[in-house]
């Protein structure tokens, strides 16, 4: 479901109006929403362009897909033909659900905005429409705090932070110049091009986390990016749309986290680590500094290298290497 608190829905439109150059099969109906094809009901529209085997199983209203896919949607769902599914479901979502933005104009504080006792705002803050922040909180200098945005008792945003779609817990403390809540690289190849895909998701960040000097975390797809409870983020650390970092990790500076990525609880990255997407590592994993993890990592092992494997392993595979690179050398 979209939060309302961050998005607002244009609709309901026809589907004739967003979708004038294709073409329509089983009528034009009223959309309101946009949503997963998973979770997609009567009144959203969805997007499909993966495998399939039988059956395309789902209680959307309408879908956007290719036309060799159309036999295998349900009859309860109108349906746009494309040759380019999630590029074309891209641009309608822009026209069909808003982002809640700070529009031209508006109060640096908003007259709507709630702010218990005690809070701090530095000087030239911004406090979008909307906003609530827990008592003694603390607003850095120049600092951006998005519409809806909930921020928790005792927690700082650093000078010059910019904060939006999130939701943050208590005694969170974010650092100068962090980036929260903008949307992640979603692209979706177009017929003229690339296409930038919408981001209609959430951050959450729970209690006592610290999010280092300039990091960026971007907000999900349509699911949440989550930061769960005490994890440390050292600065200039990117995390992905739809990450999930669990409680008690730490991640050292430079880390990048590939969209799609679960990272388990008490597990711990080097400085300058790379994971790529939809992979896990698992609880109380370690990663050495500079690897690049393309492959899950099971729980509680230790992995290092480019690309990472199991410690033991890449130990022995440099050793080997370098008596290799010696005995050359050596001319042997």
């Amino acid at each position: 479901m979209i939060d309302p608190r961050f998005y607002a829905a244009a609709g309901p439109l026809k589907l004739a109006a967003l979708f004038p150059d294709c073409e329509l099969r089983g009528g034009d109906r009223d959309v309101t929403g946009v949503a997963p094809i998973d979770r997609a009901g009567p009144d959203d529209l969805c997007f499909f362009e993966g495998k399939l085997k039988g059956a395309l199983e789902t209680r959307a209203g309408a879908i956007v897909l290719k036309r060799a896919l159309a036999d295998a949607a349900p009859a309860t769902a109108s349906l746009v033909l494309s040759t380019h599914p999630r590029a074309q479901f891209a641009i309608a979502a822009r026209r069909l659900v808003a982002e809640r933005t700070l529009g031209r104009g508006s109060p640096a504080n908003a007259p709507d905005a709630q702010l218990e006792p005690g809070v701090g705002i530095g000087p030239n803050a911004v406090i979008g429409q909307g906003v609530a922040i827990g008592q003694g909180a603390e607003i850095g200098a120049n600092a951006v705090i998005g519409p809806g945005v909930r921020i928790g008792r005792r927690s700082k945003i650093g000078a010059n932070a910019v904060v939006g779609f999130s939701l943050i817990g208590d005694d969170v403390n974010i650092l100068p110049g962090a980036m929260i809540g903008q949307a992640g690289f979603g692209i979706a190849g177009g017929p003229t091009g690339p296409v930038d895909v919408p981001h209609f998701g959430r951050v959450i960040i729970e209690d006592r986390v610290t999010l280092g000097a300039l990091c960026a975390v971007d907000r999900g797809l349509f699911d949440d990016t989550i930061l769960s409870e005490d994890c440390k983020i050292d600065n200039l650390t990117h995390i992905a749309h739809n990450v999930v970092i669990g409680r008690q990790t730490m991640i050292a500076a430079f880390g990048g986290i590939a969209g799609s990525t679960t990272i388990g609880d008490g597990a711990v990255l080097g400085g300058r680590v790379g994971v790529a997407d939809h992979l896990t590592v698992g609880a109380g994993a370690r990663i050495g500094a500079g690897s690049a993890v393309l492959t899950s990592v099971p729980a509680g092992e230790t992995w290092s290298g480019h690309p990472a494997r199991p410690l033991r392993q890449w130990l022995r595979q440099t050793a080997w290497l370098a008596r290799a690179a010696g005995r050359r050398d050596a001319g042997e």
